[in-house]
């Protein structure tokens, strides 16, 4: 589904990715993880196409297309999602508006049809159902942020969701409902990446393979169990 190879981004001059390679199948779930300033919200934003960041080499494909040849918006289209770490607020437009918006132009839908897709899929993801009256994110705490997040992940339904530490900031409830919502969301021909700097959220979404991003590089690649010994023993012994 996804094929990073070789990938060299830098900002401003200042080279931040140095040479990463990833492949991500349908199915599958990975994490990333990683010290401050390794590059690990750097690649998610490239991903999805963020324009202050500059791909000075390597290449990333997803389903077959060049991801790099492609604005923000076709990258949406074809099945890209990203949730942010820091979801903004939108004040004015209403949540139910937006999502609409969203969905009505990547496919033929009816306000009622839409109507009834948001109830299901807000049910799905245990966000109540005054949520989609407010403006987005507008007064929302950081777990309803994080909880729009994964609404717009569900009305979208993309191939492969990127998740910029979506347990920032979030109570240990609020972490259960978020990922219980993911985990809803997930089938076989989906995948997700998920960035974090911490082990608990892989107690709730559970990884089929863990990363570690280190000076710009994917330095080592194991199973679930890895991201235990990482809580335990941090990054410094990894070489």
């Amino acid at each position: 589904m996804l094929e990073i190879k070789d990938l060299e981004v830098s900002v401003e001059g200042t080279p931040i990715l140095k040479g990463v390679n990833l492949k991500i199948n349908p199915g599958e779930i990975h994490a990333i993880m990683g010290p401050n300033g390794a590059g690990k919200s750097t690649l998610a934003k490239v991903l999805a196409g963020h324009p202050a960041y500059e791909v000075t080499c390597g290449s990333i494909f997803f389903q077959g297309e060049n991801l790099l040849e492609m604005d923000p918006e076709e990258r949406a289209c074809l099945g890209l999602f990203m949730s942010f770490q820091y979801p903004p607020e939108i004040a004015g437009v209403e949540t139910k508006r937006f999502l609409f918006e969203a969905v009505k132009s990547r496919r033929k839908i009816s306000e009622e049809e839409f109507e009834q897709l948001l109830e299901t899929k807000m049910e799905q993801v245990q966000v109540r159902s005054e949520f989609k009256e407010r403006d987005l994110n507008e007064g929302f705490s950081g777990g309803e942020k994080k909880k729009s997040e994964i609404l717009q992940m569900a009305i979208l339904d993309p191939k492969l969701a990127v998740l910029d530490e979506t347990d920032s900031g979030l109570d240990i409830d609020a972490m259960r409902v978020v990922a219980e919502g993911v985990n809803r969301l997930m089938t076989p021909e989906k995948a997700l990446l998920m960035i974090t700097h911490y082990q608990r959220l892989l107690d709730y979404i559970k990884p089929d393979f863990v990363h570690v991003l280190m000076n710009g590089k994917i330095v080592r690649s194991e199973g679930r169990s890895f991201a235990l010994e990482l809580e335990e023993k941090g990054y410094d012994w990894i070489s």
